[in-house]
């Protein structure tokens, strides 16, 4: 991950950088995905001198999400700890959302399995036909091969539909019943 401090009336030195550095390293274990952190470090000055020192930490993850938290303490040191405290439950949070997303995904796609399933039996009896019973749009961007089934085992799917720029077209990737991974990439006729 990248760091980047800046001070803002404040002087960084290495001592401040590598106090940071190690903060925030322990951030990057429960957040990997974290492609880039930005530090401002600024001494404003107010009438309460224990709000001297203002700490402000971004952290952008690699899927888009931005995690941001501010702390003030008269010790710079101080307000560094707080906004770590402050970013690591924030942390926890996204990555609880994520965590019940997915479960409750799964629990959808087993009810629509389910479903699917008893049409299925119905049409083979003659009862009735197969009908369309949702209909689901996403933003799709660019990405490779590799890059759609490590999304596809982050969300805990069987397959991911994406857009593969080398072959300028949608594709799919799925997972195997032996545990490999195959692609689709369609062929017009």
């Amino acid at each position: 991950m990248d760091i980047r401090v800046i001070g803002n009336g404040i002087e960084v030195n290495d001592r401040v950088e590598e106090y940071l550095s190690k903060k925030i390293g322990k951030l990057e274990r429960y957040l990997p995905e974290a492609t880039e952190a930005v530090v401002e470090l600024r001494h404003e000055h107010t009438k309460d001198a224990t709000k001297r020192n203002v700490v402000e930490v971004t952290l952008f993850d690699g899927r888009g999400a931005v995690l941001r938290g501010e702390e003030r303490s008269a010790d710079l040191y101080s307000a560094i700890d707080m906004v770590m405290d402050k970013m690591h439950r924030q942390i926890e949070k996204y990555k609880g959302k994520r965590v019940a997303r997915a479960r409750h995904q799964h629990k959808v796609e087993a009810a629509m399995n389910e479903r699917l399933a008893d049409l299925q039996e119905l049409e083979d009896a003659g009862e009735a036909p197969l009908k369309l019973v949702r209909v689901k749009r996403f933003a799709m961007g660019p990405m490779t091969p590799e890059e759609a089934i490590e999304q596809m085992e982050l969300l805990g799917h069987n397959f991911f539909i994406f857009y593969n720029p080398d072959e300028g077209q949608v594709n799919v990737v799925y997972r195997r019943r032996d545990g490999t991974y195959g692609l689709i990439i369609p062929e017009l006729v």
